[in-house]
């Protein structure tokens, strides 16, 4: 299947947008996250235990994910606990460990306020071929590889 004609662009042009994009990308993050009751780190920690499913992420892996560390992980997990997103669980594997796991309702929660969003994206996403979405799925996977070198580089210095 041919796609639909695009525009073309230089790779700066692509930069450009990918930096605008970015950029409004942390202020929705941060109006989404007060409309919810949290910050910005505590969202993005959020994002990742209701994308890990049934699978429940240990806390250290969650700290990971997020890039920050196991002792910020243990403030966040209080916070989102508090909030009533989150709870912890042991591990029925490890009794060293916990898992978090989200709660019935922070979903529901979440996605209404998400989902305009998504549904979006989504309508935006469907404009595109399957060999399309393939090179902007490898596009985003490659990009967050070289954006995780980069910080990993600026903490060592």
């Amino acid at each position: 299947m041919e796609g639909k004609p695009r525009p073309e662009a230089t790779p700066q042009q692509a930069l450009d947008a990918m930096d605008r994009l970015i950029a409004l990308a942390l202020v929705s993050q941060h109006d989404i996250a007060q409309r919810l009751g949290l910050n910005v780190t505590d969202l993005t920690c959020l994002g990742h235990i209701i994308g890990a499913g049934t699978r429940h992420l240990a806390a250290g892996d969650l700290a990971e994910r997020a890039n920050i560390t196991t002792g910020a992980v243990t403030g966040v997990l209080n916070r989102l606990e508090r909030a009533g997103y989150v709870h912890r669980q042991p591990d029925p594997h490890d009794r060293r460990r916990v898992r978090v796991a989200l709660d019935a309702s922070a979903a529901a929660r979440v996605f209404a306020v998400y989902g305009p969003h998504y549904e979006r994206l989504g309508a935006l996403f469907a404009d595109y071929t399957a060999d399309e979405m393939a090179v902007l799925a490898d596009w985003f996977v490659r990009a967050h590889a070289a954006m995780q070198d980069s910080l990993d580089e600026i903490r060592e210095k």
